[in-house]
């Protein structure tokens, strides 16, 4: 009797095995299918302990024209259905003059739900000064992440010593929660792994090299996709450090017109090692759910797509 007992459930586990069923005692009970990763779960942002959604809402579509043509009625609209959807990040800067506009549209919402990132140009002289209006523009005490701006010198850290100096304080007397680069050229991309100071990184990233960045010290340098390995190469070098990375340009800053140009870069990006989140200028809500639509498709068919939605849950 015991070895027909041992027989039965050494058949039952074996065969929990292959079903994804759980043996309980003697009890066989069926498993609960494994979750996939989506657009919208709220992920690890590298070491920096802050969580973000894989989706995030852009306003810096050439310059940030594209968002504020839509009005503040449309942007608002675009906003609240982009968070209805589930996407908690909202991306932009002070040269997007949107800052205004985003306040008026996430009103009322919870203010913990939502991850707000955006961007300080050049080397303010007061930069704390700076950094409080920002606040003030977007209704918030606080800014979850705000980033140097537009960085292409390969000795940025230098040059805008002033502004990390007063970045790290406002970290300490948590006015923001993170702080990091934008960034607009291959050697300003390589100096960012080799200082400490980089919490987040915002890289441009598309397998088209459009609108990418390049060994060329210069923002809008002539970009194609023979500069798409440098800058993945150094991703590499992000991923093992646990920096925080964010992709950018994924549609080229609106230039993949195509779906089969929008379908490859978000394969693309969903495969880039080290990618926390990506972040794109959207102008309306069917965007929104195309961009949903393939990030989910191209998530679920990842080799190791299981190991991504338990790390989600774990984040």
């Amino acid at each position: 009797m015991t070895d027909q007992r041992i027989t039965r459930r050494r058949f039952l586990e074996s065969t929990a095995v292959v079903s994804g069923a759980l043996i309980v005692g003697d009890r066989l009970l069926a498993a609960e299918p494994a979750k996939r990763p989506t657009a919208v779960d709220q992920v690890k942002l590298g070491k920096t302990g802050l969580r973000i959604c894989r989706l995030g809402m852009g306003f810096g579509s050439v310059g940030g024209s594209v968002q504020r043509s839509l009005g503040q009625d449309g942007l608002t609209r675009l906003v609240r259905y982009g968070y209805e959807r589930g996407v908690r990040y909202i991306d932009t800067a002070e040269s997007y003059r949107t800052h205004e506009m985003i306040a008026a549209a996430i009103k009322g919402l919870p203010r913990e739900t939502l991850f707000i990132q955006t961007k300080m140009p050049g080397n303010p002289e007061k930069p704390l000064e700076v950094l409080d209006r920002y606040r003030r523009e977007l209704g918030v005490e606080y800014i979850d992440s705000v980033l140097t701006h537009c960085v292409v010198r390969h000795d940025w850290d230098d040059e805008r010593r002033r502004v990390l100096d007063a970045l790290e304080e406002a970290k300490a007397r948590k006015i923001i929660r993170a702080h990091g680069m934008s960034c607009h050229s291959v050697p300003a991309l390589k100096r960012s792994g080799e200082i400490d100071w980089v919490d987040v990184h915002l890289v441009r990233i598309n397998p088209q090299g459009v609108n990418m960045d390049t060994p060329a010290e210069r923002w809008n340098a002539k970009s194609d996709a023979s500069h798409v390995p440098a800058v993945v190469e150094q991703l590499k070098v992000l991923h093992a450090k646990k920096r925080g990375v964010i992709g950018m340009k994924i549609m080229g800053e609106g230039a993949f017109t195509s779906p089969e140009d929008r379908e490859k870069s978000i394969r693309f990006a969903m495969r880039c090692p080290g990618l926390s989140a990506i972040v794109i200028g959207f102008k309306s809500t069917a965007e929104i759910d195309e961009a949903i639509e393939r990030m989910n498709r191209a998530l679920a068919e990842l080799p190791d797509a299981a190991e991504a939605a338990e790390a989600t849950e774990a984040a």
